[in-house]
């Protein structure tokens, strides 16, 4: 009896630990994006060189609703992964890209890292960046965004090239 009395508190501390994993599993959702960014030729070799930089409307509230919740429940939001993709020409590849930081703002003062790539592979023409590991809360809920790179150049980069910047943002709401 000593033993029941003793399990019983443990076995409802896990069942409780096992249903809030649950309940944010049923309370996360993705907000994902794409935007479109075109490289001119002519950049320098080996310099650390800042790209335009390109305002993003995040939709949020309308995923928000969408997801039956609203910005002031959501707890936290995360990259969750962000992918380049050379879109234009279809034969360039990223070879003449060396490394990538990209930015994420609502205004000066906020700028952080949102992902970045040292060494980047050469012979391909998608690369996944990695993400920050912080809170990205303010941004998503904000009614825009802006993401500004800076880019070390590897090669002379001889025309112009478009490149496609795919992200998926993890969000989690609270219940109430």
């Amino acid at each position: 009896m000593k033993k029941l009395l003793f399990l019983a508190p443990l076995l409802v501390a896990a069942l409780l630990l096992g249903s809030c994993k649950k309940i944010d599993k049923l309370l996360t959702f993705y907000i994902e994006d794409s935007q479109s960014v075109k490289i001119s030729g002519g950049f320098p070799l080996g310099q650390v060189v800042p790209l335009t930089p390109v305002s993003v409307t995040t939709r949020s509230e309308e995923k928000f609703k969408n997801e039956n919740t609203n910005a002031n429940l959501v707890k936290d939001v995360k990259l969750d992964r962000l992918t380049l993709t050379i879109s234009d020409p279809n034969s360039e590849n990223f070879d003449f890209l060396q490394s990538i930081n990209i930015y994420i703002s609502t205004n000066q003062s906020n700028k952080i890292l949102l992902a970045s790539q040292d060494n980047v592979p050469t012979g391909v023409n998608t690369i996944q960046l990695t993400p920050t590991t912080q809170k990205l809360d303010i941004y998503v809920k904000a009614s825009s965004y802006t993401l500004s790179t800076e880019a070390k150049i590897r090669k002379p980069i001889s025309r112009d090239i478009t490149i496609r910047t795919d992200s998926r943002f993890k969000v989690t709401a609270d219940p109430l």
